[in-house]
């Protein structure tokens, strides 16, 4: 690993936050933030936003027979097409929360490929109910992009206790950052370059009866597994 990634700050800014050389994580308060992952020091860029409470509120009223498991990969002007039937098949009410959603999503892939440059997107939208992923981990993809509708949103440490991290697993003592459901984050994986990649972990929920609603977008061109 490049030890020069161990120094790397983690900065937050207001609207557009400010990048600086050494920057490894970039906290934003605008979906134009996701855009300094294309940095060559950035490892991760989040978009600290808030959903509207209603929606937030309804999918959390939701039972879990009704959130949807989508796996597809398509331009983004057609996944539209491809969630709608999804939701359609588990039952989820067809209301304007559910527009809503599916609104949220098709922006969120059209962001990401012109990020990425991709014409398709590699769509996830899953329930999760288990301890998927548990382990500390770096994904093995350029980049992916991660969002948490419902249920509680995925962990990572910061660069320089990353090595720790892997080592211990649920041996690690040291700091873990958590993402707030509704955040929008893009990581870098290892495919990215020798010393890339922010390792991170699913949250456990398994025997806690919560039950997680999650996004998750990669380039089909290059796609990997674990988040």
């Amino acid at each position: 690993m490049d030890h020069s990634m161990h120094e790397a700050p983690i900065v937050e800014r207001g609207m557009r936050a400010a990048y600086r050389a050494g920057t490894a994580v970039v906290l934003g308060h605008s979906i134009d933030d996701l855009a300094a992952i294309a940095r060559p020091d950035v490892q991760l860029a989040v978009w600290r936003r808030k959903l509207a409470p209603s929606l937030a509120a309804w999918l959390d009223t939701l039972s879990p027979d009704v959130l949807p498991e989508l796996h597809t990969v398509g331009r983004p002007g057609a996944l539209g097409h491809s969630l709608v039937r999804a939701l359609d098949a588990c039952a989820m009410p067809a209301d304007d929360m559910r527009a809503y959603l599916v609104e949220d999503v098709t922006r969120l892939a059209a962001v990401f490929a012109r990020i990425v440059g991709t014409a398709e997107i590699d769509l996830r939208l899953e329930r999760i109910a288990d301890d998927a992923c548990w382990r500390f981990h770096r994904d093995c993809v350029d980049a992916r992009l991660i969002t948490t509708y419902r249920g509680p949103a995925t962990e990572w440490v910061a660069p320089e206790n990353a090595d720790d991290a892997i080592a211990a697993q649920t041996g690690y003592s040291g700091p873990i950052e958590c993402l707030e459901p509704h955040d929008v984050a893009l990581f870098k994986g290892s495919c990215a370059g020798q010393g890339q990649g922010i390792v991170h972990r699913s949250p456990p929920v398994a025997g806690t009866r919560l039950v997680r609603l999650l996004l998750v977008l990669n380039d089909p061109r290059a796609f990997g597994h674990g988040y």
